[in-house]
């Protein structure tokens, strides 16, 4: 594999806008994201460079989003993870009960996948949320939708298993999106 694992960069935000609204673009889309891609084409400048800083190394610590970056300097694929504690406001999902992570918006680019690099970012990311202090996170989790089973059978691979949880999956009341996790090593 020959791609660089690294958090992006606050001045990255045309790369972090472009690599989103391909993702949103791509077949699996609608069971993959809560966004829309008409949704997104409509955020300001201002707005994605804000998700940039937000999810950078020099941003709050409370996000971080992984990039896999090829040596031409094109992305392949991007992980961010969230951290959630119990007294923290709710992003998606119910509540942190305990000290956690949160996995969202993975993608890979079609041509990068199989390749080793959704394999690669997730690890990075895992491996920054074991890194954090006190109070150390005791789980990783993530959702995935019931008519996604590609995605499932990845995250059952690398490690994560089914909670038993589920919730509604936004804008479609009748499916739903199954909690995934792993506990802390």
């Amino acid at each position: 594999m020959d791609y660089v694992i690294r958090p992006v960069r606050a001045e990255e935000w045309p790369l972090v806008k472009e690599l989103r609204l391909t993702a949103l673009q791509d077949p699996v889309a609608p069971v993959a994201f809560v966004e829309t891609y008409e949704q997104a084409v409509e955020r300001t400048d201002d707005f994605w460079r804000e998700r940039a800083a937000g999810a950078s190394e020099a941003g709050d610590g409370g996000v971080r989003q992984f990039v896999a970056e090829a040596p031409d300097g094109s992305w392949a694929g991007s992980v961010t993870v969230l951290i959630e504690r119990p007294d923290d406001e709710v992003r998606f999902g119910e509540a942190a009960e305990v000290h956690q992570a949160h996995v969202v918006g993975v993608f890979v680019r079609p041509e990068a996948r199989g390749t080793g690099v959704a394999e690669a970012l997730f690890g990075a990311g895992t491996d920054w949320a074991w890194s954090l202090g006190e109070p150390q996170l005791e789980r990783v989790r993530l959702y995935v939708h019931q008519d996604n089973p590609r995605a499932a059978a990845f995250y059952r691979r690398i490690g994560f298993a089914p909670t038993g949880r589920t919730m509604p999956a936004p804008g479609d009341p009748a499916a739903f999106e199954l909690e995934y996790a792993v506990a802390r090593p």
